[in-house]
């Protein structure tokens, strides 16, 4: 070990060399425990531009097959294609399809995910970043906001103090918990509310899309945090391999220590998880009463579902503003087309309906 770093720490004293320095941490962070990696930074920039990128990829097609254009009416088409699913495709177009029912995948998936996410982000934030009220910080930080001051196209989180950064860790830790709380929900209603078909079927470019979302709006909601807090998870995971059960240290804790945290957040997150209670309630209500059989009322409440979120972020992180356009421009691309079938197979469907605004859109 020590000639693996005196070796390491010839090479980077040239300067032809100095891009080692990089490999060199990453190094340290595995075989040394004296080492602070300064990779995990690197990994978060990475991380952060991946999933932003991601979204924007993600997006940028919806928006242009959008566009009333005759030169981009294939897009449109091949879009339209890759999302017809049930009763809005034909049976002609079964071929690359999988069952609609394969719907439970996705919140499956993404339970199983969140709910690694959450308790990893809780438990770091526990044990790292313990939480005292400081009202001062909360108005500015909004001032922050107002003015311009948010770094919101940042990648990385180099001028937060520490205590900023510690409320950023546990804003995380809300986010992900009111994102369990609507997976949760909507993995019930699959098996308790919804009822397809045998012979309904899904695009598998839609099934993968579906894969992609879930995917990754969980990991929105945490990415400027992820390299650290699964760093600190593989160290729990190191130590107990290497010490074994009986020689770990007890964990004890608190349960008003671990939720007291969320409550000294601000009045701001608290209002996102009112919006997103009030849509979290109605999508559910209109899933029992309608099923599968409308989608217009389910669109509004997904989009007051994700605005919630987005305002209990606390609107400075551009991750979360571009997972909740892709969800808007996702939305509105289904909703116009299923308006447009129900015109066309329902002579009795009023004309003058909206696909997801009443009077709007």
């Amino acid at each position: 070990m020590f000639s693996t770093f005196f070796f390491f720490s010839f090479l980077v004293s040239f300067p032809e060399i100095q891009p080692l320095l990089v490999i060199q941490d990453c190094f340290f962070s595995i075989f040394g425990s004296g080492f602070v990696p300064v990779c995990v930074e690197t990994m978060e920039v990475w991380l952060v531009g991946l999933v932003r990128a991601a979204w924007i990829a993600a997006t940028l097609p919806i928006l242009i097959a959008s566009i009333p254009s005759s030169r981009l009416r294939f897009v449109h088409e091949a879009l339209m294609g890759f999302s017809k699913r049930g009763k809005t495709m034909q049976s002609s177009s079964y071929k690359f399809t999988v069952p609609q029912r394969f719907f439970c995948h996705f919140y499956v998936l993404a339970v199983v995910w969140t709910t690694l996410l959450l308790s990893m982000t809780w438990m770091y934030a526990y044990k790292m970043a313990p939480l005292v009220s400081d009202p001062s910080l909360v108005y500015s930080t909004l001032a922050s906001h107002l003015t311009g001051g948010s770094h919101m196209f940042s990648f990385h989180k180099a001028r937060l103090t520490p205590v900023e950064h510690r409320y950023m860790i546990w804003r995380s830790v809300f986010l992900l918990l009111l994102m369990e709380v609507q997976l949760m929900r909507r993995l019930l209603e699959t098996f308790s509310v919804f009822s397809y078909s045998p012979s309904a079927r899904m695009h598998i470019f839609g099934y993968l899309a579906g894969i992609f979302f879930y995917i990754l709006a969980p990991l929105s909601l945490c990415c400027n945090l992820a390299p650290e807090v699964f760093k600190f998870a593989a160290e729990q995971v190191a130590e107990f391999i290497v010490k074994g059960k009986q020689q770990m240290a007890a964990f004890e804790f608190e349960w008003w220590e671990v939720v007291s945290p969320l409550i000294k957040l601000g009045w701001l997150p608290w209002i996102g998880a009112a919006i997103f209670l009030w849509g979290w309630i109605h999508q559910h209500r209109c899933h029992v009463i309608l099923g599968s059989l409308r989608e217009h009322p389910k669109q509004i409440n997904e989009y007051v579902i994700y605005a919630g979120l987005l305002v209990a972020s606390g609107g400075a992180d551009l991750t979360i503003w571009l997972l909740f356009f892709f969800v808007v421009a996702n939305l509105a691309f289904a909703a116009a087309d299923t308006h447009r079938w129900y015109l066309q197979k329902f002579d009795n469907y009023p004309s003058n309906r909206r696909a997801i605004i009443p009077f709007v859109y």
